[in-house]
Formats: structure tokens, C-alpha cells, sequence
């Protein structure tokens, strides 16, 4: 049976094309798209069934898992940007969860 639903992948922090430009621009890589992934319910999916915006996510399991994962990694953004010789900044690492806790909220 086909799964209708739009799920995220499970490490949602890291999906997307964004990082696979930082890669490509750090080592000169450009890595191709997976044809399968992984998702925040538990399931394995096609890549093209899964979205990083949060109002396209049709799978509830999903939603809460990346609604988990943007407030933990607001936490820990938070956390590391105070501490002593931290390369970014209280007030960046502040700004970047207020985006993460904002994501967070709209998968809510």
C-alpha cells in the first residue's frame, strides 16, 4: 500500500539542500540528492516524499518529531554560543534558536 503522507527526514536539522551546499562549498563535492530516506516517524520513504517546510508535512509523527528536534537544537545553540570562546556570539546563537523555536512552533 502507498503512503500518501509528506514526512520530514529524521535528522531534520541536517536535511536539505542548505547543507549539501555547505559541503559542496567546504570540499568541493556535490553530492546528489538520496533516492531514499529515513524519516522522523521511523519509516524508510522516496526523498521527494518528504518536505522542510513545515505547513507541506502531512505525517503527524513527523511533525512532532521535528517540532522535538527545533526546540532541542534551540536549546543546545543557546547553550554552546554562551560559553567561553564559543566561535558565534551570544546574541547569533540567540537569533538562530529564536528561528529553530519558531520552526518548532509551526510543525506544532
Amino acid at each position: 500500500m502507498s503512503d500518501p503522507h509528506i514526512h520530514v527526514e529524521h535528522r531534520v536539522a541536517w536535511q536539505g539542500s542548505g547543507v549539501r551546499d555547505v559541503v559542496a562549498s567546504a570540499f568541493g563535492l556535490a553530492a546528489d540528492a538520496p533516492s531514499t530516506v529515513r524519516t522522523g516517524c521511523g519509516r524508510q520513504v522516496p526523498y521527494a516524499m518528504t518536505a522542510q517546510r513545515p505547513e507541506s508535512v502531512t505525517c503527524l509523527p513527523c511533525r512532532e518529531h521535528a517540532h522535538r528536534e527545533h526546540l532541542r537544537l534551540a536549546e543546545q545553540v543557546e547553550h554552546l554560543s554562551r560559553q567561553p570562546g564559543s566561535p558565534v556570539s551570544a546574541g547569533d546563537g540567540a537569533r538562530a534558536a529564536a528561528l529553530h523555536r519558531d520552526l518548532a512552533h509551526r510543525f506544532a
